[in-house]
């Protein structure tokens, strides 16, 4: 049983793009104790309540999920059980316990039928059974209560795992012309600067870390943590081959959602408003292809050993 008297943040899901950042970035400020899925497991509810109990953290950063949406169609149970009861378990450890719980959530409980970007009073209307399930949870969360945050993000790559960016460059090895989404709009947003955003946020409080806790009790709710900006998918495609200084980058071809069919419905806008977390904790995120090539610099130094 870790001692009470010591603040420990537990992170769920650290061998993915998220957790694996917010491990990192904590690691030199407070003790962070980081799970994967062989040791915690979101679809045994009963393990979940048997981790806390033993870690008894102050501060619990899910970062876990399930996240194969169009997989999540003919998955629903186990996507429900994942993404939408767990996170509501976890909210009711983290009360029993006086535990602060931040949990990541995501655009698509979005329909993606506004003209401008969503904020947090938009009413959700998620198109598919991946945005569904987390907005399960997000509900859940709320309705136990305690002291609680939930970080809806979008678009999130990184330099691990599958995702986005990892892939038009291993295409762009292969071919040398792409045909991508162009009529899908959101911020791609790198799972470092999610980490860092996250930081920031729990640093605030005097105090530092281990007073969060008590200074959200008054901040608890839905807040969007995305990078500034927007673009669409084959825009995001195009600055990736920019930033990463390819000697023949593909050309990218922009078609329609329609000419990429999906078994899972992907909203047309996943803009998120920031104005809520710059106006509560004063962090104004940095532009998305800012931090694109932040990324593509760093993942070049890491494949180069520097």
């Amino acid at each position: 049983m870790t001692d009470r008297r010591e603040p420990v943040v537990l992170v769920t899901g650290v061998t993915g793009q998220v957790g694996a950042e917010l491990l990192l970035r904590l690691r030199n400020d407070i003790r962070a104790v980081g799970v994967d899925r062989n040791q915690l497991d979101l679809s045994d509810l009963g393990q979940i309540r048997r981790v806390i109990s033993d870690v008894c953290p102050s501060i619990i950063l899910n970062a876990a999920a399930y996240t194969a949406v169009d997989q999540a169609e003919s998955d629903q149970s186990k996507a429900m059980r994942i993404n939408g009861e767990a996170p509501g378990v976890l909210a009711e450890e983290a009360r029993r316990i006086g535990a602060l719980l931040v949990h990541y959530s995501t655009d698509y409980v979005f329909d993606g039928t506004k003209d401008g970007a969503y904020d947090e009073t938009d009413l959700p209307n998620p198109l598919n059974v991946y945005g569904a399930t987390k907005l399960a949870g997000e509900r859940a969360i709320a309705q136990v209560g305690g002291a609680w945050a939930v970080l809806r993000t979008s678009w999130v790559y990184g330099m691990h795992g599958k995702n986005f960016l990892l892939t038009m460059l291993r295409l762009a090895q292969q071919k040398s012309e792409l045909s991508v989404v162009a009529d899908q709009f959101g911020a791609p947003t790198w799972s470092r600067t999610i980490a860092e955003m996250t930081a920031r946020m729990l640093e605030q409080p005097s105090g530092g870390l281990a007073a969060a806790r008590e200074a959200w009790i008054d901040r608890s709710g839905v807040y969007h943590l995305t990078t500034a900006g927007a673009t669409s998918w084959a825009g995001f495609a195009q600055a990736i081959f920019a930033h990463a200084g390819l000697s023949a980058p593909p050309t990218v071809l922009p078609i329609s959602t329609d000419q990429y069919p999906t078994p899972a419905r992907r909203p047309h806008n996943s803009r998120l408003s920031n104005a809520k977390l710059t106006e509560v904790f004063g962090i104004r995120p940095p532009q998305w292809d800012d931090e694109l090539g932040r990324c593509l610099t760093v993942l070049r130094a890491a494949r180069e050993g520097r």
